[in-house]
């Protein structure tokens, strides 16, 4: 009796203690996964937001007005050119080696990218050298956030209870919309300040402060464990190439995930990083004002972006992705540049608040879930997800160049909306020939 009766509690409190474990480390993933991606937005989002106010007359002063612009584009667009190398580098590693080693990787790789940026030499000080070396840290950068992207939301996904994949992975772009926040704060302190103090010091200050998040993202990586789904699915797995392993047994999830990351970005590069040089270029539009719009919106989206995802495991990914483009199509039509044109500040805020508020968050909250369900086997889902987000994330990330030159040559904001209508059909016509993949076993 007496040993049946210290037997029994002692494994009522094991099994406990391990479900008390599975939970505390589902937990360590959504903050690890929440902090990175903060850091990966912050990032990734506070050069496109400052570089339209301070880095052509620092970076490219020799450049005409519309030159520097396009060459200040042209260094912002270079990251997204980095990040299929990214993608097929971290994620071969990634599906190889493991999860968490490769993340430990980006994170410090694309804190320290963004730290020196802060620390460059303007063109004044070191000439030509100046751009050179601020488009290889995009570029690098670049490169890390092929496997950051990725790896933070394909952990959530794989270990999530099932039925709660879709919230846990929103959970996961709360550090997006978050990292907007900052980025979009640091911007509106950096173009409220007096011009000497922001071309002098002031646009230093956000880069530099990239290195204390990186310090909390590395102590909060260092708790979590492999996800339990790769060990499975990589124990008895072939050595082979995962990446062309992913291309060939499941072509189409790859076809899927590189149509949908074209808008997916396109749609992010639209409503906050284009439309400030827009609207300052030819609408003359206060930049406080804009970020105004870009902070708000993200702020809500802090909140939206676990409830949508959570959303999705109920009505499914495939809803939630389809309305997004649609909502987006109609928005841009009719809705956002005419309140832009009023010039009315509070319609401005408006117009650019409600994109990173509900349209794009109906679609970035389910995105990653998405994305990661499509791949059936994990032992080649690192690689098949990473480069053919990264592949698509090419063509959305030259958006903001592309639109640039489409007004300069046709003189019409039409030409722009027309293209990014193109876009988003095309990648809707993906999602609906889609399987929906919200109630399928992740494996």
């Amino acid at each position: 009796m007496t040993v049946g009766q210290t037997g029994e509690p002692a494994a009522r409190t094991g099994t406990g203690t391990a479900s008390g474990s599975v939970r505390a480390q589902r937990r360590r993933i959504l903050i690890s996964g929440s902090i990175g991606t903060t850091i990966e937005w912050f990032d990734f989002l506070l050069y496109g937001l400052i570089a339209p106010v301070v880095f052509e007359p620092l970076f490219f002063p020799k450049a005409g007005s519309l030159v520097g612009t396009v060459a200040v584009l042209s260094t912002y667009a270079i990251g997204y050119v980095a990040r299929p190398l990214g993608g097929a580098l971290f994620g071969h590693l990634g599906d190889r080696l493991g999860r968490k080693p490769v993340m430990f990787t980006t994170l410090i790789l694309m804190g320290a990218c963004t730290t020196l940026i802060g620390l460059l030499p303007t063109y004044s000080a070191i000439g030509i050298a100046a751009p050179i070396l601020l488009t290889l840290l995009r570029f690098i950068q670049g490169i890390a956030l092929g496997g950051e992207t990725v790896g933070a939301v394909i952990m959530a996904t794989e270990g999530a209870p099932h039925g709660k994949r879709g919230g846990y992975a929103g959970f996961i772009q709360v550090g997006a919309a978050l990292g907007s926040v900052l980025a979009a704060l640091s911007a509106s302190l950096v173009a409220g300040m007096a011009e000497g103090e922001r071309l002098s010091w002031g646009w230093r200050v956000p880069f530099l402060c990239s290195a204390v998040l990186v310090i909390v993202g590395v102590y909060v990586r260092a708790k979590i464990d492999e996800s339990a789904v790769f060990r499975a699915a990589t124990k008895n797995a072939a050595r082979r190439v995962p990446l062309l392993s992913a291309l060939r047994g499941e072509p189409r999830a790859s076809v899927t995930v590189f149509l949908c990351t074209i808008a997916e970005t396109s749609m992010l590069q639209l409503f906050t990083v284009y439309i400030l040089v827009y609207g300052k270029q030819a609408l003359h539009l206060d930049s406080a004002v804009m970020l105004q719009g870009v902070l708000i919106g993200n702020i809500v989206g802090i909140f939206a972006n676990p409830l949508f995802g959570r959303l999705s495991d109920f009505v499914g990914r495939k809803v939630m992705l389809a309305s997004s483009l649609i909502i987006g199509v109609l928005y841009v039509l009719f809705v956002f540049f005419p309140l832009l044109r009023t010039h009315d500040h509070t319609l401005v805020v408006l117009a650019i608040a409600i994109p990173p508020a509900l349209i794009q968050t109906l679609l970035f909250a389910t995105e990653g879930s998405f994305y990661a369900e499509l791949f059936r086997d994990a032992s080649r889902r690192f690689s098949g997800l990473g480069v053919s987000r990264q592949l698509g994330g090419v063509v959305g990330g030259f958006f903001p160049l592309i639109a640039t030159s489409l007004v300069a040559v046709s003189g019409s904001i039409w030409s722009v909306i027309g293209y990014y209508v193109a876009i988003s059909v095309i990648s809707l016509g993906a999602v609906l020939s889609a399987r929906e993949t919200s109630r399928e076993t992740l494996a």
